[in-house]
């Protein structure tokens, strides 16, 4: 449904006037000028669904706000907004569950996972190179390490169709993490659908190895994929489906998590900090495991500080935000490029929008140098959202020495998007 920005302006002036607040302490607790929110109130500007959120927490309106935004637009080969996933995307998953009820610990099916066997040492090669690629992908843009990626993988595939069982189990479980990891890529080069095509083919890997985990792990994957389109509701939606109490305790954590991200994305506080709190607990038991080639983020010393932070963000909270973030980022290691920039970014997005603008400034500009290296497509999403928000005090001294820094950074992530295509998956 499309609100027109006139029935929003009127409902914010009706809630702040029933708070009991003037524009002027509205406009200084929201950090935005006077003039900016009297023309959102007038209906002469559109809202942004982080203003409305901040409107709202400081209005204290859950709801109240949001629910008079427009949804966001459907995208070609997308489930509907707020739809729940598709019927074989749910199937995939669910042959999953079935598979699940016959791998009871010390099974076949559950020992199937990439063991030492007789052609163990090509195993373990691959998992180390898998591993380069890994830390190749923190410091380089995705299109110098997606062609190699994607060949890599189709060589273990045809090394496991030359292999005896037990290697062939092996190499095709490497293959398919191989294949996630390409897939993922594909998503930081902006494209879509090459990332649901390797998503789907690290999932069909995974099954012919024996292991009937990461089909949910490909839900976790296309509700990210969700996040960024901001469908909060087909978020929510994936991720619930991927946390089947079956699983491992990994992706479980993981898509609660995403879950998390979701209800922020949705505005419900409430939703969004109790699945962070399954999410640390799950984590916190899959630290335990050993795994030699762990899905999701690997360079993250607590992730779920970092999804905290980045939750309160979208829940209208930012200064919030960015105390966890600050302490979250002070653990990254100083190899990891990609996760500097990406959190950085978002570290100074949340400053900038807390009001804090002289901070914001000076961690940007350390940022911006990974982001540039990085030439990340979603990180873009950040950087553009940042200078928005930066736009606000254009007339900032520290804002107009950033400018060129990060137009530059921006015109980066947007090449992203102009690479070579990616081959398809075998």
């Amino acid at each position: 449904m499309h609100v027109p920005p006139k029935r929003f302006g009127a409902e914010l002036r009706r809630a702040r006037h029933e708070a009991g607040m003037t524009l002027t302490r509205l406009a200084s607790a929201v950090h935005y000028s006077k003039s900016q929110l009297s023309k959102i109130e007038n209906g002469h500007q559109r809202p942004s669904a982080h203003l409305a959120r901040r409107c709202e927490v400081e209005l204290n309106c859950p709801g109240r706000l949001t629910s008079l935004l427009p949804g966001p637009s459907r995208t070609a080969g997308s489930a509907a907004p707020g739809g729940p996933p598709s019927r074989r995307l749910l199937l995939t998953a669910g042959a999953a569950t079935v598979l699940l009820a016959h791998s009871a610990p010390g099974s076949a099916s559950a020992s199937a996972s990439g063991e030492q066997t007789g052609d163990g040492a090509l195993v373990d090669s691959a998992r180390a190179l898998l591993t380069h690629f890994r830390r190749m992908a923190q410091s380089c843009p995705p299109p110098a390490v997606l062609v190699p990626l994607a060949e890599q993988t189709r060589a273990l595939v045809a090394l496991a169709a030359d292999s005896g069982s037990q290697a062939r189990h092996g190499l095709l479980l490497v293959a398919s993490r191989f294949a996630e990891f390409t897939g993922w890529l594909a998503q930081e080069s902006g494209d879509d659908e090459a990332a649901r095509r390797w998503t789907d083919h690290a999932v069909r890997l995974a099954f012919e190895g024996g292991d009937h985990q990461l089909g949910h792990y490909g839900l976790v994957r296309r509700a990210l994929m969700a996040y960024y389109r901001g469908h909060a509701r087909e978020t929510v939606d994936l991720s619930a489906a991927a946390g089947n109490h079956r699983l491992a305790p990994r992706i479980r954590g993981l898509a609660a998590q995403q879950e998390a991200e979701g209800h922020a994305l949705a505005g419900d506080h409430g939703a969004s900090l109790r699945a962070l709190d399954r999410a640390r607990g799950l984590l916190a038991a899959a630290d335990r495991e050993e795994d030699p080639t762990p899905l999701g983020p690997t360079h993250l010393p607590d992730p779920v500080a970092m999804f905290t932070g980045w939750c309160l963000y979208d829940l209208g909270r930012p200064a919030a935000a960015a105390e966890h973030l600050d302490a979250a980022c002070a653990s990254l290691p100083p190899q990891a490029h990609r996760n500097h920039a990406r959190h950085g970014v978002r570290r100074a997005l949340a400053h900038a929008s807390a009001g804090e603008i002289d901070h914001a400034c000076a961690i940007a500009r350390t940022a911006l140098t990974s982001a540039s290296a990085v030439g990340s497509y979603t990180i873009g999403l950040d950087l553009r959202r940042l200078s928005g928000v930066l736009e606000r005090h254009r007339g900032h001294s520290g804002v107009r020495a950033l400018a060129p820094d990060l137009t530059a950074a921006l015109t980066l992530s947007a090449a992203a998007r102009t690479a070579p295509p990616l081959p398809k998956p075998a």
